[in-house]
């Protein structure tokens, strides 16, 4: 039986992302949070390195484009921290596990027991399923939630960063480690929302200017009514398509919502944009999904 069925199918089309059920088993949920706990215990972070990640579009610029820590992630292990971790003098305020927004950007590549998620079976038949030729790994991402202060995620689309010629050919698999809950910071989508195209771009700068990155088009604003919450258990899988709206709220719980997360391209007649903040290496080209 495949792990995703017509019907899962048929709703991603319509609506621009499916919540599957069981792709991991709650063993190996905890085995990958172990493992990021493992890496998260040795990191030494380089003061320069500790800046704190926004998707509010003024701190995005400032934050992210202005550092160079980030703009060069994509073949790394970086770490990325919550605002409010750090003091004046750049020391922790809060416990370690608990400072780090995210782990990114290529935990797919350095990382076996994430590398062999990403290109499980069920993933690689849930390719298949949706049509993807050639697929290839964009980057991952672990994302914490840490409680009471996981910051909140604003509406947003993933080809604004992740763009395409044409659009269409990115997705993103979102994995619950521990259950995602309206309570704790969930995802929430504008169903459809997918048939639209993008309102703006984050592109690299011209090299030599400042900041690294820039917004062009207009960020748009949604209506509140409009999101439908995603809620998902351990083990579960959101299927996200490039061009659909979606966010996730402040996670004002005491329960953490950990996520491995990474993004597809279908690589066959595409053109990834060489504006893109995110940009292959000749170390690191975008791997293929599909392992013999």
């Amino acid at each position: 039986m495949d792990f995703m069925t017509d019907r899962d199918v048929q709703k991603y089309m319509e609506d621009g992302y499916v919540v599957l059920d069981g792709l991991l088993t709650s063993q190996e949920c905890d085995e990958l949070r172990q493992r990021m706990a493992e890496i998260v215990d040795r990191m030494d972070v380089p003061e320069h390195c500790r800046i704190t990640f926004s998707t509010n579009h003024d701190e995005q610029l400032k934050a992210q484009g202005n550092a160079d820590y980030f703009i060069t992630s994509g073949d790394k292990i970086r770490f990325f921290f919550e605002k409010g971790v750090f003091d004046e003098k750049g020391e922790f305020m809060v416990p370690k596990q608990r400072s780090l927004n995210k782990v990114g950007h290529a935990l797919h590549v350095y990382e076996p027991l994430y590398k062999k998620v990403t290109h499980s079976p069920k993933i690689q038949g849930t390719a298949k399923k949706l049509g993807f030729v050639s697929p290839v790994i964009l980057q991952s991402m672990f994302i914490f939630k840490q409680p009471g202060i996981g910051g909140e995620v604003t509406p947003h689309q993933d080809a604004t960063f992740l763009y395409t010629e044409p659009l269409g050919r990115v997705m993103g698999l979102w994995i619950a480690l521990e259950d995602a809950t309206v309570n704790n910071g969930c995802l929430w989508f504008i169903p459809g929302s997918h048939n639209s195209g993008i309102s703006r771009r984050m592109v690299r700068t011209p090299k030599g200017t400042f900041p690294l990155t820039d917004f062009t088009g207009r960020e748009q604003t949604y209506d509140d009514e409009k999101f439908v919450a995603a809620p998902v258990k351990k083990g579960g899988v959101v299927l996200i398509h490039g061009e659909v709206v979606h966010r996730s709220a402040e996670n004002t719980s005491e329960d953490s919502r950990h996520v491995y997360t990474f993004h597809l391209m279908e690589s066959q007649d595409t053109r990834w944009s060489p504006d893109n903040w995110l940009q292959p290496t000749e170390e690191l080209p975008f791997p293929s999904l599909y392992t013999k």
